[in-house]
């Protein structure tokens, strides 16, 4: 392996905090003097479409979209085979995958094309527990995957302690590097106007998992220190969006609840006077 090799990142995903990490990891990896590519999935891709182009531009080999499922099923096949394609055609030296299904993928294709292989676990699969049978499936994969992983990089100590109580301790390589913040990130939010602010805000992926619809419910008894029903805004994407807008309808929330879509996090900052956290 050359002292700089080339890196094929692999996610499913482009949103939420896995593709910050990824751009963020990558950025820093070709200023160093690495040359970097990314495959991703195309459905979901068009969701953080601007984001991408930006990332495309910005990696020596830009940014591949091919369709990935979600879930495991024939079309990964085709998926996984895109991955290899692409690692070969970029001389791929290390494939990182990211997530569950960019794990599978990377592991997978550098096996097929004789690159080593990175793994950094985003949750994924260690939602799941073994009690269930969805959760035997996805950890007991995990748990076979490990001996075609040649490191592990954990995004933070949690992290990697969930790992390893769920699935295993690896043998191979492992570290914990968390992702950081830019400079930029720790100026001072714009201010708006007052009548602009909302009581709370949230940041993320519009999942269940997220417990959004906890966050709903809670608001339901809340007021603003006037005394006042307080208001929430909800930025972000994902597959339970409408989902969420239904409830929200359905709990007469609608005026006190606003979906803005994707949004610079630090924006929704510059709204909220607080921001939530629900989880599952």
């Amino acid at each position: 392996m050359t002292d700089s090799p080339t890196i094929l990142f692999v996610l499913r995903a482009p949103i939420g905090g896995l593709f910050r990490h990824v751009v963020d990891l990558s950025a820093e990896l070709e200023a160093r003097g690495y040359k970097t590519g990314a495959v991703a999935d195309s459905v979901t891709g068009a969701e953080a479409a601007e984001t991408i182009a930006r990332l495309d531009a910005a990696l020596t080999h830009g940014v591949l979209l091919t369709p990935m499922p979600r879930l495991p099923g024939s079309k990964d096949m085709s998926a996984l085979s895109a991955v290899a394609a692409r690692a070969r055609a970029i001389g791929a030296e290390v494939i990182h995958g990211h997530g569950a299904k960019g794990g599978l993928y990377a592991r997978l294709a550098a096996r097929r094309t004789g690159a080593k292989s990175v793994y950094t676990p985003h949750g994924g699969s260690l939602h799941y527990r073994w009690s269930r049978p969805s959760g035997m499936a996805f950890l007991g994969a995990e748990r076979l995957l490990m001996g075609l992983t040649d490191a592990f990089i954990f995004e933070s100590a949690y992290g990697k302690r969930a790992f390893e109580a769920k699935v295993g301790r690896p043998s191979c390589h492992t570290a914990v590097v968390p992702n950081g913040l830019m400079p930029g990130e720790f100026e001072p939010c714009t201010s708006v106007p007052e009548a602009e602010m909302a009581d709370i805000g949230f940041v993320g992926e519009l999942r269940e998992i997220k417990g959004i619809d906890i966050l709903l419910e809670s608001l339901r008894e809340l007021k603003s220190e006037s005394g006042a029903p307080a208001t929430l805004v909800i930025a972000g994407s994902g597959p339970d969006g409408d989902a969420l807008k239904a409830l929200t309808r359905s709990m007469g929330l609608e005026g006190r609840v606003r979906f803005l879509g994707r949004q610079p996090a630090r924006e929704v900052f510059a709204r909220s006077r607080v921001i939530a956290v629900p989880s599952r």
